[in-house]
């Protein structure tokens, strides 16, 4: 993950964060204006209320009709003492009366109580209007992107800022671990072809051959760490590979690591035709399994590697006699080894588990701690070439 990417995902989590933690004074604030509003509205309602009475009492008996007053923006009515319309243009249904100012849902009701004998016999004026929020809610949405947007814009650039002593710390480490790595793989290439032409020129030695087992050991962790560093950056390109062959390199290269622990590797491969899949990611896949079988077995046993079809569906399979997993779940997170000496990084079933999820290979494991473990790795289709 890149610096950018990095401070953007964090930003966004801590704005959420922050954005929820705000979020209660926001509904209190909410409410309180919803309240405010409410009370303008009712003081309005008030006031109308007022200018409909004073019209009332300015009515002139000797009048042939009165003009009872008409508003845009809301409704009236005169209403007996039992609540009965003598005259109304209020269209909604009262939930309830009451005499006061109330509520339901956008419906405002004003019950104001006339005095007898007067309003043409009415005892109370309602009025009635519909109150939207639509103001208030528009107030907080606004106060509320603000914030989000200032909180998301300051977390990105103090994240920036607090993260640039640690970037150059990286990637003066990444720069370190770049050029170890380098100065370690001329060496050991020099161990192997010398060893090599010695074995060519004089009889072989169990010193040599430890040595030379050794240093396959050195290389496959040393492949393990060049593709943590670079898999990320680069773009791994497929090509058809015909897996049987790939297969019995690959097992012909640790028989010498095998046989430090006097394991015999019992391969029954069958032609699976070719898979279609980067070389470098193939060779981590089984390379990593071999050499965690080599490490996890027992001493004197034997490694089983099977090939076969079933289905039309090619199966790889790893079997070893040895200590067992006892948490499977845990163990293709990074770093993390169930028995510290045994050696290693903790992150070859990382790795492995990175390249099957992203050529969404299957892999079933069944494993009984101090017996062994069998790794199932079930190619997809859309990976296997028939033959």
């Amino acid at each position: 993950m890149n610096d950018n990417k990095y401070s953007a995902k964090y930003a966004l989590i801590y704005t959420t964060l922050v954005s929820i933690i705000l979020l209660a004074p926001l509904v209190y604030y909410t409410i309180y204006m919803k309240n405010i509003y409410s009370i303008q509205n009712e003081l309005s309602l008030k006031k109308k209320s007022l200018l409909v009475i004073q019209a009332m009492q300015e009515y002139d008996q000797a009048d042939d009709y009165f003009e009872y007053p008409r508003f845009t923006t809301f409704d009236s009515g005169l209403y007996g003492e039992n609540f009965q319309p003598i005259f109304t243009l209020i269209k909604k249904p009262m939930p309830y009366f009451k005499k006061g100012y109330y509520l339901n849902n956008q419906e405002a009701f004003l019950v104001v109580k006339l005095p007898k004998e007067r309003y043409f016999g009415a005892h109370y004026l309602v009025l009635h209007n519909t109150i939207s929020f639509a103001p208030v809610y528009e107030k907080v949405l606004l106060i509320l992107t603000s914030i989000v947007i200032l909180i998301f814009i300051s977390s990105i650039f103090f994240l920036k800022t607090f993260a640039k002593p640690f970037q150059r710390l990286n990637q003066q480490l990444d720069t370190f671990i770049k050029d170890s790595m380098h100065e370690i793989n001329t060496p050991l290439a020099i161990i192997n072809v010398n060893i090599d032409l010695y074995n060519r020129k004089y009889e072989q030695n169990k010193y040599l051959r430890r040595m030379k087992a050794a240093t396959k050991v050195l290389s496959n962790i040393y492949n393990d760490m060049d593709y943590l560093i670079k898999h990320e950056r680069l773009n791994y390109e497929k090509k058809d590979l015909n897996l049987k062959q790939f297969l019995q390199e690959r097992i012909e290269y640790f028989e010498e690591v095998a046989a430090m622990k006097d394991i015999t590797i019992n391969s029954s491969l069958r032609d699976c035709g070719t898979i279609y899949m980067n070389d470098k990611q193939l060779q981590r896949l089984i390379d990593n399994n071999i050499s965690n079988a080599i490490k996890y077995s027992y001493d004197n046993s034997q490694i089983e590697i099977r090939l076969y079809l079933q289905n039309d569906t090619c199966i790889l399979e790893f079997q070893d006699y040895g200590v067992g997993i006892q948490k499977v779940e845990k163990i293709f997170s990074r770093y993390y080894r169930e028995n510290n000496n045994k050696g290693g990084f903790g992150i070859g079933l990382n790795i492995v588990k990175s390249i099957i999820n992203e050529e969404n290979i299957e892999l079933q494991i069944t494993s009984t701690p101090k017996k062994g473990s069998l790794f199932r790795y079930i190619f997809p289709s859309s990976l296997h070439k028939k033959i």
